[in-house]
């Protein structure tokens, strides 16, 4: 067994200890090998970092598990049925076939992916006693959890520029918004992303892990990381908070602008009937973007210092767990073509019936 000082700070004299089982080697899958191969060649090029920390135990949260246990099952469940029951219904609806909900399918498949990056592994914490993860699943977990996060700012940054072209040009608008032009603007999302991601990497894993391998949060994320290292970060803090700064100011930027031309064409339309229907098309975005940026910014646009661990936990909470649940009722509730595909998969249902 392996001793794991179980100290959420590590300059407290107080201590706490926890045996881990260490039996021998575990077994690599496929993805295990690929980010192996990737955190290797990151620290090799970072200069031969040398940790002392093999795994992390991931704090999570210590009171009420099994009541968190059941809330979060029931989110991340709702999370599953509602996003793909949203990818479904416009997969299979004719009149959802229309750029807006070919990007509104992608960020459903965004919603899963990241919260099934964080959310079994947070359910699994809520009931073992070891709440441990190796070093390589840890940052295989921010890996792709960066990507997907990051992705969907993009995404969202996206379907603002979609409402804009719609509304401002509509008859431009299947000329602009090509099947090509499409695919072109998700695919350019995912590579942002995943750029981000290894950038992001590139600058944590280089740092040497040597002290208390407590993480004070329910996943490995980036300020916690950040505080575990026995090294000085400054560096570190200010290339990622000025990445993060970037992406989350640029994208909100690109959405802001959007939105002032979409509002200034909306005000040029005389029929009340016409306002309306421009302004359904877009309250449901802008719900999902004020949700998503808001808690983003808080987090991760932020000196190290204002960070409150406990606080940033609560934050985590809501844009991993809650807001992945929540888009799916945004979009169909808000949203009269989508909640008349429901009607009509509902009445398909009952003349079966």
């Amino acid at each position: 067994c392996t001793t794991v000082h179980l100290n959420s700070n590590p300059n407290s004299e107080s201590k706490r200890w926890i045996k881990v089982p260490s039996g021998g080697r575990p077994k690599r899958h496929g993805n295990h090998r690929m980010m192996d191969s990737f955190l290797a060649g990151t620290r090799s090029m970072a200069g031969g970092n040398h940790s002392g920390v093999t795994e992390f135990v991931l704090l999570g949260f210590t009171t009420v598990q099994e009541l968190l246990f059941v809330v979060f099952f029931l989110f991340y469940i709702t999370t599953l049925v509602g996003n793909l029951g949203m990818i479904a219904l416009i997969r299979t609806d004719p009149h959802l076939h229309a750029p807006m909900y070919f990007f509104l399918s992608h960020l459903s498949f965004l919603d899963i992916c990241y919260s099934s990056t964080i959310t079994p592994k947070l359910l699994l914490g809520l009931l073992a006693e070891q709440k441990v993860i190796s070093f390589h699943g840890c940052f295989t977990q921010l890996f792709f959890y960066s990507v997907f996060i990051t992705t969907e700012c993009f995404l969202l940054a996206v379907m603002a520029y979609d409402r804009y072209i719609a509304i401002c040009n509509p008859l431009l608008y299947s000329t602009i918004m090509t099947c090509r032009q499409c695919v072109q603007l998700v695919v350019g999302s995912y590579i942002g992303g995943i750029l981000n991601a290894i950038i992001q990497m590139a600058f944590i894993v280089r740092l040497p892990f040597c002290g208390s391998n407590i993480i004070n949060h329910f996943f490995c994320d980036v300020p916690p990381l950040l505080a575990l290292s026995c090294a000085s970060t400054y560096t570190n803090e200010m290339i990622l908070f000025s990445l993060a700064g970037i992406i989350e100011l640029s994208t909100v930027a690109a959405i802001l602008v959007s939105y002032i031309f979409i509002s200034c064409a909306i005000l040029r339309i005389r029929s009340a009937e016409g306002r309306q229907k421009a302004l359904s098309t877009c309250a449901s975005h802008l719900t999902a973007v004020t949700l998503l940026y808001g808690t983003t910014i808080f987090m991760y646009l932020r000196p190290s210092s204002s960070h409150s661990l406990n606080a940033d936990k609560v934050v985590s909470v809501f844009y991993t767990v809650v807001i992945p649940m929540l888009n799916p009722l945004i979009y169909s509730l808000r949203n009269q073509e989508v909640k008349g595909a429901l009607s009509r998969v509902v009445e398909r249902i009952t003349v079966r019936v």
